[in-house]
């Protein structure tokens, strides 16, 4: 099977350093072993993303030499795929309606594990569909991090497909993407590494293709936060890419050549000398 990775952002806002670094990581494996390099905007969540992001990412990509193999699929327009997913799992049984509030959920712990509501249904408001999830370990081996076990009601308990407001979760999206796209290695930040056990539950809930798994270090702010969240995650220059393509690869672990002209060329340069093995086995460091 040809290898197949993806960069899939949400547009909270401009491409910013964390970003683009597991947009370079994403890249060079999917080159490294002579597949393709797919963009997928995660554009299912209107109250968190920022008018023009969208574009503005899709239109930063190609200065720092990232340029995907084809069109961007965006998730706001593959709504119809998720109400498929949705029914198979309800049809099955899987899904429950779940009226919960958030005191009566912290009152439990903050986890919701019966697999039915314990709320009194309200006709007056539309309910969350909740995932049934079963006393079960799910386990997989991360290509960084290596064995992996998580027991999903332990941890997780019965988590949200789709919100009460109408909007489908990241995880039945992602999975149901990642299908869709053929995706056969997924390449993204260490923060998503919990969100894993989740996916790979739906993909055998839906009988769907589990891919390899791969999760980058997370770029720290000064003050230890990943820096997406932090107030030092400026939007890179898409005029003056080098400086940031080469810290980015820096990061990385990866040799950037100091005599690369272009994005184009420092990141040929950069290919030619990469090793996914020698990535940094850590879930996160800090940049100056």
């Amino acid at each position: 099977m040809t290898y197949r990775g993806r960069f899939a952002p949400s547009p909270t806002g401009p491409l910013h350093f964390g970003s683009l670094v597991a947009a370079v990581g994403s890249w060079l494996c999917a080159r490294h072993a002579g597949g393709q390099w797919l963009l997928r905007m995660e554009d299912i969540d209107p109250p968190r993303e920022v008018s023009g992001a969208a574009a503005g990412i899709i239109g930063t990509l190609p200065a720092f030499g990232l340029v995907a193999d084809a069109p961007p699929l965006f998730q706001s327009q593959r709504i119809a795929a998720y109400d498929v997913a949705f029914e198979q799992l309800r049809t099955a049984g899987q899904l429950f309606p779940c009226w919960c509030s958030r005191s009566e959920l912290a009152a439990g712990g903050g986890l919701h594990r019966d697999g039915h509501c314990v709320a009194a249904a309200d006709p007056d408001r539309p309910p969350a569909w909740r995932l049934r999830v079963p006393d079960i370990d799910v386990a997989f081996d991360d290509a960084l991090h290596g064995s992996q076990r998580e027991s999903l009601r332990g941890s997780v308990g019965d988590f949200v497909i789709r919100r009460a407001e109408g909007f489908y979760s990241y995880q039945l999206a992602c999975v149901v993407d990642d299908a869709y796209q053929g995706i056969t290695d997924v390449v993204r930040g260490s923060d998503l590494l919990d969100s894993t056990a989740r996916q790979i539950w739906l993909q055998r809930c839906l009988d769907l293709p589990t891919p390899t798994y791969r999760h980058l270090p997370l770029v720290m702010g000064a003050d230890g936060r990943k820096l997406s969240k932090s107030e030092q995650a400026l939007p890179v220059d898409p005029a003056d890419p080098l400086p940031a393509l080469r810290e980015a690869l820096a990061f990385l672990s990866v040799p950037a050549s100091a005599s690369a002209m272009d994005a184009g060329d420092l990141l040929a340069r950069a290919l030619a000398d990469f090793d996914p093995a020698l990535l940094p086995h850590c879930s996160g460091h800090s940049v100056s």
